[in-house]
């Protein structure tokens, strides 16, 4: 059996990432095997002029198409261009990034104004999902990033997002990590 051909066949019809753990266990072969031929397939992909890729993304693969061929593939599938985030959806979607796990409240607390709408419009595309709920009084639901969103923004893992400065972003987030820390003492 070829394990590159095999994955590739896998991937295309999945149609979504797949963990490298699932692959190595229907291939019947070990998790480093899969991962070599992955990389040796993804190379094979980038060294020519091809219209896919492969790229790696929460801990396994996806067969997907080159950015740059984006619009002729919106043209032929007729779909229109999704309309860019707004601001406060922005602004929702990189607290739930950075503090993943969190909760609406805790997102609206930092922003300092209601987030429902901006965080049920990016759980509609598919950015953030529900996560569980938080052990605290009323079990408020908690919020993380979707492999979606590891995707639409080019990353693997959330751990490979930009660091950013805390110190800059002013005196409400340091009150939230003081109130957060004298909450989980009290706890």
């Amino acid at each position: 059996m070829n394990i590159e051909c095999a994955s590739e066949g896998i991937l295309f019809a999945a149609g979504e990432p797949v963990k490298c753990a699932k692959l190595a266990s229907v291939l019947e072969v070990s998790i480093e095997e899969v991962s070599e031929a992955a990389k040796r397939l993804a190379e094979s992909y980038d060294s020519g002029t091809r219209g896919l890729k492969i790229i790696e993304i929460d801990e396994g693969y996806q067969l997907c198409s080159r950015p740059e061929y984006y619009a002729y593939i919106q043209d032929i599938l007729g779909e229109q261009r999704r309309q860019a985030l707004s601001n406060a959806a922005m602004e929702a979607l990189a607290i739930i990034a950075y503090k993943q796990p969190v909760t609406k409240g805790q997102v609206e607390f930092i922003r300092g104004v209601n987030s429902d709408g901006a965080v049920n419009r990016l759980a509609e595309r598919g950015l953030v999902e529900e996560c569980g709920r938080l052990d605290a009084p009323g079990r408020p639901i908690l919020f993380r990033t979707t492999q979606n969103f590891l995707r639409c923004f080019g990353l693997r893992t959330p751990d490979e997002l930009p660091a950013i400065d805390f110190s800059k972003i002013g005196m409400e987030y340091e009150q939230y990590q003081i109130e957060e820390v004298e909450e989980a003492e009290e706890a």
